[in-house]
Parts: C-alpha cells; sequence; structure tokens
C-alpha cells in the first residue's frame, strides 16, 4: 500500500463509520432496531464496509459502503422517520468536519504528519455529507426528497428508482457528478478552514 493511501486511510474510515453508525443510531432512536440486531450499532469498521466500495473510495474516491439496513415500518411517522435517518449521515459527517476544523484551529498539532491526517478526513468528511445529499438513488438525499413528497409523488419516484440509478452511474463514468461537486466540495471546505483560519 502507498504512503498517499496510508495516509487517506485513516480520514476515511472514520467518515464511513461515522456515516453508516449515524444512520443505525437514528433509527434505533425512533423506535427501529434492525440495525442494531444486525451488529451496525457499532464503530467497528469492519462491520460497515464493503470490500470493493471500499477500495473504489480509495482508489478512485468514489465508492461505497455497507448499506444499514432500516424498517421504516417501526417508525411511529413513516416519512419523517425516513427524512431524519437519511440526513443523520450526512449531517454526522459535516458535524465531524467542524470537530475536525476545531482540533486544528487550536494550533497545537505540530505535528505535520498528524495535520495531514486531519486535513485528509476534513476532505473525506465534507465530500461523503455532499455527495451523499445528492438527490439520485442510493444516496441518501434520494430518501430525503421521496420523504418530502406528497405520497403519490413518492410512491412514483420509488417505483422509477431504477431509472435513476442510471443517471447517477452515467454521472459518475462521466465525471460530470465531479463538476457538480466539486464547487459544492470546495465551498464547504472553505467554510470550514474559515473557523481553522
Amino acid at each position: 500500500m502507498s504512503y498517499d493511501l496510508l495516509l487517506r486511510l485513516p480520514g476515511l474510515l472514520l467518515a464511513i463509520v461515522i456515516h453508516e453508525f449515524s444512520h443505525g443510531y437514528a433509527a434505533y432512536l425512533l423506535g427501529d432496531d434492525t440495525a442494531k440486531n444486525s451488529g451496525r450499532l457499532t464503530l467497528n469498521p469492519v462491520k460497515h464496509l464493503d470490500l470493493i466500495g471500499f477500495i473504489f473510495l480509495l482508489v478512485f474516491r468514489f465508492g461505497w459502503a455497507k448499506p444499514v439496513p432500516i424498517n421504516p415500518n417501526s417508525f411511529k411517522n413513516r416519512k419523517r422517520g425516513i427524512f431524519i435517518v437519511s440526513l443523520a449521515g450526512p449531517f454526522s459527517n459535516f458535524l465531524t468536519a467542524l470537530a475536525i476544523s476545531f482540533v486544528i484551529s487550536l494550533d497545537f498539532i505540530d505535528n505535520y504528519l498528524l495535520l495531514n491526517i486531519l486535513l485528509i478526513g476534513l476532505w473525506y468528511n465534507i465530500m461523503l455529507g455532499v455527495f451523499n445529499l445528492l438527490p439520485l438513488p442510493p444516496l441518501d438525499g434520494s430518501k430525503i426528497l421521496a420523504s418530502l413528497l406528497p405520497r403519490k409523488m413518492e410512491y412514483y419516484f420509488y417505483k422509477n428508482e431504477r431509472y435513476l440509478y442510471l443517471i447517477l452511474i452515467i454521472l459518475v463514468l462521466s465525471d460530470s457528478v465531479d463538476k457538480i461537486l466539486t464547487p459544492l466540495i470546495n465551498f464547504s471546505l472553505n467554510m470550514f478552514l474559515k473557523i481553522i483560519g
């Protein structure tokens, strides 16, 4: 494994684990113990990683983790539950980015390697948070959007979900997703870096 990959590993693992754990924990707080019963209410990276998706994230900076299983029927309010659980992942990444920014801003880290690892972790958390808010399946943003739609529109949204998957695949393969995400990530990164500055 190259030195660059080793530098990126801690930040990537942190971003993935926090993201997936937060989905499961939010569902648990709302009355759904599916994630808990599946062993996903843990900070153990092994439980959340999809090997191929993780390799893709490391090498191509696009990949996936194991989705946390939830049962929307366990929520008292299905649509509100889906909205909160879906938002929990990206929101946790932004909170983690905020925490990393705060640690860096304390200016007590004089180790270049550690500072580099923190900055990479900052970038991964922002990237994962922003990327997952795109309103395309299987990303969290699609479930957030669907939960806000009237029931009839929500039904058609899920019915045609497979076609929206194709849009995401085309965007990724054509590098168009980078053109969408890069300005959003840079804007968010600059906001967090102002905390440091």
